[in-house]
């Protein structure tokens, strides 16, 4: 029974000051007990001052006691060890980050549970029964343990602050109000409290509104973001594939080109080789004939002479082209024959000059008349070397032609005035009686203007301009 009975009292027999069980306890003049260690320590702290007082009562002594070991304590708590019931305060009662200390507690202090807006501090479990039973008559302001305790008093009238001032929003004592805030729109903090938190509940939920509102924003601009990452890709992978196909279809016509080339190159040195042949070959009757006729021009048979020239086709009419190279028709026929339309010797598209003597070509549009009337006028004048009789006169002409008024027809008036300029459209014609006369060459003209209608007239018309190396 009798340790029972230290059981129940065991926290009478602890040090307020490490809350541990007393080690070498001492009781001060006060009557509290402590260990030893802990008194000695707090009043070597406050030693310089000169001024010593209880850490429970806070009596206070004129000089420093003397501090004798108390045996009986000392007996009770060496019961109370050997019984194996004392037990240090669990961890999760010491102080951590952001916890309110005990302002009693020395050395590893406890949490604190409750603050007094009267004494200014806060108090753990065991402290908070010392201060209740030190001022058990009293009535303290106790609340839950907080930080910063001088901020919840009145500073000039070292109050507890408990009204709150609607007028200049700030939180005063009940002095204060009559006193600098006498009149004001005055409320308890409580009342204050609760109308703010209305207004902060509002607020908050208008945060919070637009905390939704900007997350639904960036949901969608990610998926935007995520929409225009594919999009690039998907770009990226056409483009990669648009441009494979490309070098792909390139690299084909590369291919394609070459052979073309080689092909052309085959076809040209073929043609090339097949007009040396005949080149030679001309070269080569050429230079016979001349030597017949270096023999024949020795001869001293007039009769032979003439006979053997005539058939030479000497004395044929040459016909001059627009490179100013000249060749008989019969020579230039053959050359068609072989090359083409290109001039034997310097490979110029063929373009023959005539001997029509000068004049001039113009045209019109008659009104009503959906034709287009071109008029020649060649005065006359004097034979040249390229006319039958040179230095004899001829008689000139004024002849007018007919053309439709259509894009065909406007395209064959721009060959007749090419062949005109290139003196194609007329000649000198030698006549048996009278002075010799200018009249048409074998290109079609149209003296009326129903006969231009007629079927295939543009027709034959540019065939014979072509013939003569104009298209």
């Amino acid at each position: 029974m009798a340790q029972a009975g230290v059981l129940l009292d065991q926290d009478q027999f602890s040090c307020s000051i490490c809350l541990d069980l007393l080690k070498d306890p001492v009781t001060i003049p006060c009557g509290h007990s402590y260990c030893m260690g802990c008194i000695k320590g707090c009043w070597d702290q406050k030693d310089q001052n000169g001024v010593y007082s209880c850490p429970q009562c806070r009596e206070t002594f004129t000089s420093r006691p003397v501090l004798r070991r108390n045996t009986m304590f000392a007996e009770v708590v060496e019961k109370l060890k050997k019984t194996g019931l004392q037990a240090a305060p669990p961890a999760h009662c010491y102080t951590g980050p952001g916890d309110v200390a005990c302002d009693v507690c020395t050395g590893r202090k406890l949490k604190a549970i409750k603050s007094c807006l009267v004494c200014l501090a806060s108090y753990c479990e065991t402290h908070l029964k010392l201060h209740n039973e030190l001022h058990s008559g009293n009535t303290h302001n106790l609340m839950n343990a907080t930080g910063n305790l001088q901020e919840k008093i009145c500073s000039p009238h070292d109050k507890t602050l408990e009204i709150y001032c609607r007028t200049d929003q700030q939180c005063i004592c009940y002095l204060c109000t009559t006193e600098d805030h006498r009149g004001h729109d005055t409320v308890s903090t409580i009342t204050a409290r609760t109308e703010i938190q209305k207004q902060l509940g509002v607020t908050q939920r208008g945060f919070q509104n637009k905390i939704q509102e900007r997350e639904k924003e960036l949901q969608d601009l990610r998926q935007a973001v995520q929409s225009l990452t594919r999009s690039a890709q998907a770009a990226v992978e056409d483009s990669e594939r648009i441009f494979t196909e490309l070098i792909r279809s390139i690299e084909r016509r590369r291919f394609e080109v070459k052979e073309l080339i080689r092909d052309q190159q085959k076809a040209a040195v073929s043609e090339a080789e097949g007009l040396l042949e005949r080149l030679e070959q001309e070269i080569a009757e050429m230079r016979r004939r001349d030597a017949e006729l270096e023999q024949l021009s020795h001869t001293e048979d007039h009769i032979h002479f003439l006979q053997h020239c005539k058939s030479q086709g000497c004395f044929q009419k040459k016909q001059r082209l627009k490179c100013t190279h000249e060749f008989c028709a019969e020579c230039l026929r053959r050359s068609v024959e072989s090359l083409g339309l290109l001039c034997p010797v310097c490979h110029k598209p063929l373009s023959y000059i005539g001997d029509q003597p000068e004049g001039e070509m113009t045209w019109r549009k008659p009104r009503f008349l959906h034709m287009i009337l071109i008029s020649y006028n060649i005065p006359n004048g004097i034979q040249t070397e390229a006319h039958p009789n040179s230095g004899k006169p001829f008689t000139g002409i004024k002849e007018n032609a007919f053309l439709p008024d259509t894009p065909e027809g406007m395209r064959v008036l721009q060959l007749l005035k090419r062949a005109f300029d290139q003196k194609l459209v007329f000649t000198v014609e030698a006549t048996s009686e009278g002075a010799d006369r200018v009249v048409y060459t074998d290109i079609p003209h149209a003296n009326n203007w129903q006969k231009c209608d007629e079927p295939r007239f543009l027709e034959k018309v540019k065939a014979a301009l072509r013939a003569k190396g104009i298209e």
